[in-house]
């Protein structure tokens, strides 16, 4: 049985068309799509900094962009698919320098080969996450609470076991020991292509961009996802595992602070234990300028990669610019407002011709 050519599609005995086989143009189609309203931003804060700052469109300074835009957005791809399944993380910020302390600390104090400290690492950071997501569907407190208190325990251990340890607010030194320079090549070093010099952060960034974006799109576990995010009583009543999607995706987030901890530590190979508050409301902001309800069910990867990106030109494009960079929290609010309005604009445009 095949559509007509007219697009009707065929009958369901009742004279009426069978809806799930009519043809969908491109303009709905696009209408639909999460991310629409935040490459629309994107592409107006491109062409704004492209003639308000001279030096914007010179390759390196593109580079540094992406570079920017990759360090928030290695987070803002796991904290999206978190938000789309209905969920915040308010510790995913102090969770990045936790994964980082660990690595440096466990290396340093067991005289181990840095590796070792990036395992571990790897281990806490995954039960970090878990840890939120069985409390959060045992105790069927909000995320918001849950998060919240996980946040300001990290603070104060991120501190105190320095201190404890090492005397001081920060690490020591890791850059001479086995094993450092193959992890710096792996979450720290640059690369250098077509004459420019990027990080390796944008592949990691791009990477998860492409694996959430699979995830979503193409697998059971998306599906998944968006059923809890939008109704978490009702997906279970269909026979979705909510608590095991919602205690994955808080592990998805630890996963993406190991990452952006190990670039943090490789890079400077010292790690300051204050580091990393206030970072996730800038990743919840990415989230939402990319498309992501704060209500969950919906939203994409790819919108949360378009958001840090927005993020990346406007820090960056405020710097090219010469301006006194005191503005860009002004910046930041009014294009997260703007954002918001145009993604609901846009939202009720495709539920409007669907």
């Amino acid at each position: 049985m095949t559509a007509t050519a007219s697009g009707t599609g065929p009958s369901t005995g009742t004279g009426a068309p069978d809806e799930r086989l009519l043809r969908t143009s491109p303009l709905r189609r696009l209408l639909g799509r999460p991310e629409l309203g935040s490459v629309v931003g994107a592409v107006a804060v491109f062409v704004f900094f492209a003639f308000a700052a001279d030096s914007f469109l010179n390759a390196s300074s593109l580079a540094t962009v992406l570079y920017a835009s990759s360090t928030i957005g290695i987070m803002a791809v796991p904290v999206a698919l978190l938000m789309i399944g209905g969920e915040f993380d308010l510790s995913a910020g102090v969770l990045v320098t936790t994964s980082a302390l660990v690595s440096s600390m466990f290396s340093y104090q067991m005289t181990a080969n840095v590796w070792v400290g990036v395992g571990v690492s790897l281990l806490v950071t995954l039960a970090i996450g878990a840890f939120d997501g069985w409390m959060l569907t045992r105790t069927k407190l909000p995320s918001f609470i849950i998060t919240l208190g996980t946040y300001l325990m990290l603070t104060g251990m991120n501190l105190g076991f320095t201190k404890l340890i090492s005397g001081t607010v920060s690490t020591k030194s890791i850059a001479d020991m086995e094993g450092f320079s193959t992890a710096h090549d792996l979450f720290a070093s640059t690369l250098t292509l077509g004459g420019v010099d990027l990080k390796v952060t944008v592949l990691w960034w791009i990477c998860m961009i492409a694996l959430a974006t699979w995830v979503l799109l193409r697998t059971r576990v998306g599906n998944w996802i968006f059923a809890a995010g939008g109704g978490k009583d009702a997906a279970r009543a269909v026979g979705v595992p909510v608590a095991r999607t919602k205690i994955g995706l808080y592990m998805g987030v630890g996963f993406g602070a190991w990452v952006a901890g190990q670039h943090l530590l490789f890079s400077f190979d010292v790690v300051q234990s204050g580091e990393g508050v206030g970072n996730e409301l800038i990743y919840i902001i990415a989230a939402v300028i990319g498309g992501c309800l704060i209500t969950g069910g919906y939203g994409s990867a790819v919108g949360s990669a378009v958001g840090a990106l927005i993020f990346g030109m406007t820090s960056k494009g405020i710097v090219f610019a010469e301006w006194d960079p005191d503005w860009f929290k002004f910046f930041l609010g009014a294009m997260l407002l703007l954002a918001t309005l145009l993604n609901a604009w846009v939202r009720k445009r495709a539920e409007a011709t669907a």
